[in-house]
């Protein structure tokens, strides 16, 4: 699929006076299930996103056509018109976040595509909230700023999706700058830009194709594992407003009273805010070995802790390891999906050979793989 593909389809079933807007999906470095508990998140906007052709019409309603999904939709944008088709109530859902917020939004017409790969842990979903929050704020002069496009995003999927997810993955998709990654303080939400330019290395995402059927329920209950950890934790320290404010000191001085598994999520939590800050002073220095060790150590902690991943995301770890991968980790929420990987150059064709082979051997099929190139946010193209 390509942008002209798009202005054609448009054309052909909308006429013409569109504009086309985009938005990126993410890869996170480190910072994995932090961002609902108050942490860090180090992600960047990738070259790869949703690309959607808009046009304000008169009649009240969004007209929708999803070329990826082969789906035609219309809707009103009242509470009650909520779409059926899961993918239309993600632009419901942004219409609606947008009017709560006391805005006016218009009736449109639009044709969308992704080049996202799907399940993949990239977040196409957010992609798609940025895309048409950004559209939307611009098409209708709205003024709305890009933390609070973030936030519609968020409620977009809280409210009418059914993910009670954190702010990193709009927050990327819409803050995204070219050769960098961010630092995000999810509790304060103030960022700073790192540039990100591995000389010598490549990031590269091996995909295993599979997503485990429980991951909104299993998300879900993680969360509430962290919450009840961290609601025992401020009974005896108030400053502790989020998981990631606490201590393992003050996990343990909580152990009795919360469940084990409880105490495992939280410290992975606990844990994974410590290797990010780890990794940003280690990039600042250009030491990539440290970065890729911290990588390891976060899949070590969403595979045995915080248990979000999976068989096949594990085999992808020890195979990087074996290869002497300079850094490898589940990436995303879990449960299938991809690993991310920071490998040397002159061991990258070698890595992706075997990894290929013994994957295949072992699940019958090959693991699809995405070089990634850090690229910018939210536009108007």
């Amino acid at each position: 699929m390509d942008l002209q593909t798009l202005k054609d389809k448009f054309t052909a079933k909308f006429g013409q006076g569109y504009s086309v807007y985009t938005s990126p999906g993410r890869i996170n470095l480190i910072g994995e299930h932090t961002d609902y508990n108050g942490g860090f998140v180090f992600p960047g906007a990738i070259d790869k996103g949703i690309y959607a052709a808009i046009k304000i019409n008169d009649l009240n309603k969004v007209r929708a056509h999803s070329i990826d999904y082969d789906g035609y939709c219309e809707f009103g944008l009242n509470e009650e018109d909520k779409p059926n088709e899961a993918w239309a109530r993600y632009i419901f859902g942004v219409c609606r976040e947008i009017q709560k917020r006391g805005y006016q939004v218009k009736g449109f017409d639009t044709v969308f595509f992704g080049n996202v790969p799907l399940g993949a842990g990239m977040s196409s979903s957010a992609a798609l909230e940025s895309t048409f929050a950004f559209a939307l704020n611009d098409l209708l002069g709205l003024k709305i700023d890009k933390f609070e496009l973030a936030r519609i995003g968020q409620s977009t999927e809280h409210n009418y999706c059914g993910v009670k997810c954190g702010i990193m993955d709009q927050f990327a998709s819409l803050f995204g700058k070219k050769g960098h990654l961010m630092r995000l303080n999810c509790a304060t939400m103030e960022f700073e830009y790192f540039p990100f330019n591995p000389q010598g290395y490549k990031v590269v995402l091996l995909d295993t194709v599979v997503k485990h059927e429980l991951a909104s329920s299993a998300y879900n209950r993680r969360r509430e594992s962290c919450e009840n950890a961290c609601a025992h934790i401020a009974a005896k320290h108030p400053e502790v407003k989020y998981l990631s404010d606490a201590t393992m000191a003050m996990l343990n001085e909580v152990d009795v009273e919360i469940p084990a598994e409880d105490y495992m999520r939280a410290e992975y939590v606990i844990g994974e805010k410590q290797r990010v800050l780890d990794v940003c002073e280690a990039l600042e220095r250009g030491d990539y070995e440290t970065v890729g060790d911290r990588m390891y150590g976060t899949h070590y902690g969403m595979s045995k802790l915080y248990e979000v991943s999976c068989e096949e995301l594990d085999f992808l770890n020890d195979i990087a390891k074996q290869c002497g991968v300079t850094g490898s980790r589940v990436m995303g929420g879990g449960f299938g999906g991809c690993t991310i990987n920071l490998v040397k150059e002159e061991l990258y064709d070698s890595f992706i050979k075997t990894a290929k082979e013994k994957f295949n051997e072992r699940f019958g099929h090959e693991p699809k793989v995405y070089d990634v190139v850090i690229s910018d946010g939210a536009r108007k193209l």
